[in-house]
């Protein structure tokens, strides 16, 4: 049976109370991977994927869950500042549904307005060259879309402030 593809809170609740999730931040050229702890505190960069084909793309995200035994995805999902969806939000959507028909986890959608933008800021104010950035750009906002997925979810919780 495919994967469920539904916005995070919903995704939230068929996933198990503790596990691992895997964070995506979906380029055109790069897919960032991050991945919680399995109480879901902590999102940690994994790597940066070059896309290729879907199915060789695919085939790495798998793995990489199976090796950290997650319990589910959360994907960035581009929404314009409007709150409409774009292509950008569109060609996310497809991924889900093409990458649902593979795995069982649950994928979360989450709002990733101005993420990689959050990120280029941190960056530079760190005085990291602009080369390096590229390279470590989709990654960071792959840990900054899964670590405000996390937030969300622990403010969820009962007894939350």
């Amino acid at each position: 049976m495919p994967a469920l593809i539904l916005p995070l809170v919903d995704a939230a609740t068929h996933w198990p109370a503790r596990g691992a999730l895997v964070g995506l931040d979906l380029g055109t050229k790069t897919i960032g991977v991050a991945v919680s702890d399995p109480d879901r505190r902590l999102a940690t960069g994994v790597e940066t994927i070059q896309r290729k084909q879907f199915k060789q793309d695919a085939t790495r995200l798998l793995a990489i869950a199976a090796e950290r035994r997650v319990v589910g995805f959360v994907l960035g999902l581009p929404i314009n500042m409007d709150g409409s969806e774009g292509p950008r939000a569109q060609s996310t959507r497809a991924f889900a549904r093409n990458f649902a028909g593979l795995t069982p986890l649950p994928i979360g959608l989450w709002d990733e307005r101005l993420s990689t933008a959050a990120v280029e800021r941190e960056l530079i104010g760190m005085d990291v060259s602009r080369a390096k950035r590229a390279e470590v750009i989709d990654e960071h906002a792959a840990i900054f879309i899964l670590q405000g997925a996390l937030d969300r979810l622990a403010n969820l919780r009962p007894g939350a402030a």
